[in-house]
């Protein structure tokens, strides 16, 4: 049985133990500088991996700030960090954890926002990362404990918007939960992928998630308003895109979620519309609510900057793709290809099976379009068999496609793209 705290209640023997409350209670929230020192202090005097998790307000605010960090440790138990008063009092804590292992579920979801705080682990663990490389089918962290513990960790506030304060109790015992049982579940972990051969995969995997730092933003981020397909004039997607710009950076300033600024819907609407004028603004759907009016003349400015817009600096109807085409045209701008890339995922998919591992972990399907598209000189490797696998591994290594990942997937691909049916030729016409 855990340590961790379950309900009073008689559960039945073959079904999960609920998880209601941690074991010993909740902590209370740190929001002091010496508090902090304290808690740094007794982290460093604890054993072990450090079990991370912190919870952030996707969906209500801008930024990927963390709203709070739930820490635990062995021999030093449970800790809540507000960041928000403390930010700039985090160093005693970064001393004392950054030198260790921490323990996450997803990690990539909270490190660029603890890394911020200047939060950063010497060594990684995650337990989501983990339960795919050992072929679990489930990867969320109730289905993991519960598959691994016998626990029933219950939905709480995951959506909820963190940077509300105070922060309610039941909103803090659901968070103190998250931490309870990990260092737990990452031993069981340890197990599960030591049976299958997979620790040394997992160990290659954390240290590119440890590594890999934020996200690079998308170029040309406008083009993802909803709706915006149904849009057809280069004028109107310049107005998205100076309406969508003038959200974003109200957005930023304020640290609001852009949809709750002004959604896409209203953006898509106004670009439809084309209004004039303030008035003419206030009858698009949305604009003429008491939030939006006080916004009128942004919103206007913004529309009017786009009907200034010479015919030479507007948008291209069609976004400009760079890399391979939509998978459906390359049968026929390059049938050579697509035979590659039908050879290429069907022993990816029996490599899949075989391993017990997701085909996306075992090789990114965009990093492979791009391979069997053009990656290499096709033609001229083809003609010199000898020369593929170590041209192929090449251009993995150049994605950042781990070793493990290169030496289940290379001479596979190689041997499938070699004996892949030629392309039949179109039949001569008179």
């Amino acid at each position: 049985m855990s340590e961790a705290g379950t309900s009073e209640v008689e559960q039945a023997s073959d079904g999960p133990v609920p998880l209601l409350e941690p074991a010993d209670g909740v902590p209370p929230v740190i929001d002091t500088a010496d508090a902090v020192a304290e808690a740094a202090a007794e982290l460093a005097a604890g054993t072990g991996p450090l079990a991370v998790d912190a919870e952030r307000a996707s969906g209500f605010r801008y930024s990927n700030r963390a709203y709070l960090i739930q820490l635990r440790r062995a021999g030093s138990g449970s800790f809540l960090v507000d960041p928000i008063p403390v930010a700039g009092d985090l160093a005693p804590l970064a001393e004392a954890i950054n030198p260790l292992e921490w323990v996450l579920h997803s990690a990539d979801q909270d490190l660029p926002g603890l890394d911020e705080l200047g939060l950063r682990p010497a060594a990684l663990y995650d337990t989501e990362l983990a339960g795919r490389l050992a072929g679990f089918e489930r990867v969320g962290l109730a289905a993991i404990v519960e598959r691994t513990l016998g626990l029933e960790l219950r939905k709480g506030h995951g959506a909820a918007d963190w940077s509300t304060r105070p922060l309610p109790d039941t909103w803090l015992n659901y968070a103190a939960l998250d931490v309870e049982v990990l260092l737990e579940l990452r031993e069981k972990m340890v197990e599960e992928l030591a049976a299958t051969g997979k620790t040394d995969w997992a160990a290659e995997e954390f240290e590119y998630i440890r590594t890999a730092g934020p996200p690079k933003p998308k170029a040309e981020r406008w083009r993802r308003t909803s709706q915006i397909h149904t849009l057809k004039k280069a004028r109107q997607l310049a107005t998205v895109r100076q309406l969508w710009l003038a959200r974003d950076e109200l957005a930023s300033r304020k640290d609001i979620a852009p949809g709750r600024v002004l959604p896409d819907s209203a953006i898509v609407a106004a670009a439809s519309a084309d209004p004039k004028s303030v008035d003419q603004l206030r009858k698009v759907p949305v604009f003429g609510g008491p939030r939006q009016r006080r916004m009128s003349r942004v919103w206007l400015d913004a529309i009017d900057e786009a009907r200034a817009l010479p015919d030479n600096e507007l948008p291209p109807v069609n976004q400009q793709i760079t890399g391979p085409p939509p998978i459906n045209r390359w049968s026929r701008r390059n049938p050579e290809a697509a035979q590659r890339l039908t050879a290429a995922r069907a022993a990816m998919a029996a490599l899949s099976d075989e391993v017990s591992v997701p085909v996306e972990n075992i090789l990114l399907p965009d990093l492979l379009r791009r391979l069997v598209w053009d990656g290499i000189e096709w033609d001229e490797l083809l003609a010199t068999p000898d020369m593929l696998v170590p041209a192929i591994d090449d251009y993995l290594a150049a994605g950042n496609a781990r070793v493990w990942q290169r030496t289940l997937t290379v001479h596979r691909l190689a041997e499938a793209i070699l004996t892949a049916p030629a392309v039949a030729e179109e039949p001569a016409t008179d």
